[in-house]
């Protein structure tokens, strides 16, 4: 560390040595030492580049050939870093250093930090892993699983209920159970400018939905490698809306090929190792399928999840979704179903749909039980960014 300067200033140019690398090009005059040095090794080991020079040895970026070396890095990584950024390292080791063959290796998974995008990686090596693997694939998958049902079960639950029951009108409610706004609007012609107040002639109230099925739910995914993220929270809310003895609810995945996974349902993990990341889409012929199974469409909500991106035949699949809103069918179209920002999507579809009265939006997971509320419901969708 350079002397003769405030511990501010150190501190700023120690982070600057660690962003930079080291070399003659940093221009900080910093070196590392202890746990400093460590940590800047687990960096060039991932970003660094063979020709910047460290403490008068070559600084290479590579994790090696072998998974017991990938697992020391990552146990190294968990040392230095936060979650979060071990998580963002992992994916750019992934893609940067070419390590999804590693993840096929036991010792690999159980030194890996879980989290969304590892259980895409993992469902999109399926079909490749080794037995040896698989089981402990399924662990690593079942803890991701676990953690997004413990943090989304609840919310979604307690807002499709309450839809149910809203959904449920009564006219002679009991006290509790009246809808305020419903009725003050049905009865402004009784207003009384003397009184200054409203006298209702009649009461608007919500119901309480029955315990047999209310509103069936089609989930229909697209899963090609893009939509990774979104097939995996779109199987964990399917899981939690099959739970629901009022809803009927479908799982169907699709790439050029239609797979019904309504029957793993009680087991997210079974229903995200029956999908097969990857592959082409055909969203006519999905569509196709999840309108053959619509027995009651005006009790029906179904819900696209797809970049739009369509190798079917596109006027078939614009005539499907007319057919189907048109029977009285609630349709909704997600072009995401994640946390990751913008996604790319074909806009002339999506322009499409809209036309249709079908917008097309990127839905958070902590938008999506506000989301099935108000298609349960048939009102208007809280589409991100409009008022």
């Amino acid at each position: 560390m350079v002397a003769g300067l405030s511990d501010p200033v150190r501190e700023r140019l120690r982070r600057w040595r660690l962003v930079l690398g080291g070399g003659q090009a940093d221009g900080t005059g910093c070196a590392l030492s202890g746990r400093d040095a460590a940590m800047d090794g687990t960096l060039a080991a991932l970003y660094g580049r063979s020709d910047t020079a460290q403490a008068g040895r070559e600084r290479s970026a590579g994790l090696g050939a072998s998974a017991p070396s990938v697992a020391r890095w990552l146990g190294d990584i968990r040392t230095y870093f936060p979650s979060s950024v071990v998580q963002v390292m992992q994916r750019d080791a992934i893609d940067r250093l070419g390590l999804a063959s590693l993840l096929l290796e036991p010792e690999m998974l159980e030194a890996v930090e879980a989290d969304v995008h590892l259980v895409g990686t993992l469902l999109s090596l399926n079909k490749a892993m080794p037995e040896t693997t698989r089981e402990t694939a399924r662990a690593v998958v079942r803890k991701v699983v676990e953690d997004l049902e413990g943090r989304l079960a609840t919310r979604t639950r307690a807002a499709v209920t309450g839809a149910l029951d809203r959904s449920a009108r009564v006219t002679r409610p009991r006290h509790h159970d009246i809808d305020w706004n419903r009725t003050i609007a049905a009865n402004l012609k009784h207003y009384l400018p003397e009184y200054r107040t409203v006298v209702p002639e009649r009461l608007i109230g919500y119901g309480r939905a029955a315990r047999s099925v209310q509103k069936e739910v089609v989930l229909c995914i697209d899963q090609s490698g893009s939509m990774a993220a979104s097939v995996v929270y779109a199987s964990v809310f399917g899981a939690v809306l099959a739970s629901m003895r009022s809803v009927s609810t479908r799982l169907v995945v699709f790439d050029t090929a239609v797979v019904d996974l309504t029957d793993r349902l009680e087991d997210p993990v079974d229903v995200l190792f029956g999908t097969q990341l990857g592959g082409g889409t055909d969203i006519n012929r999905a569509l196709a399928y999840c309108q053959s199974r619509i027995t009651r469409p005006a009790e029906t909500v179904v819900v696209l999840i797809s970049d739009l991106y369509e190798g079917g035949i596109r006027d078939e699949m614009l005539k499907r979704v007319a057919a189907m809103k048109a029977s009285g069918v609630q349709f909704v179209t997600l072009l995401a179903l994640s946390d990751e920002g913008a996604p790319a999507y074909d806009r002339e579809h999506a322009a499409a749909l809209a036309e249709l009265g079908a917008p097309a939006f990127a839905c958070t997971p902590d938008l999506f039980p506000e989301v099935m509320a108000a298609a349960l419901e048939k009102r208007p969708l809280p589409i991100p960014g409009t008022a």
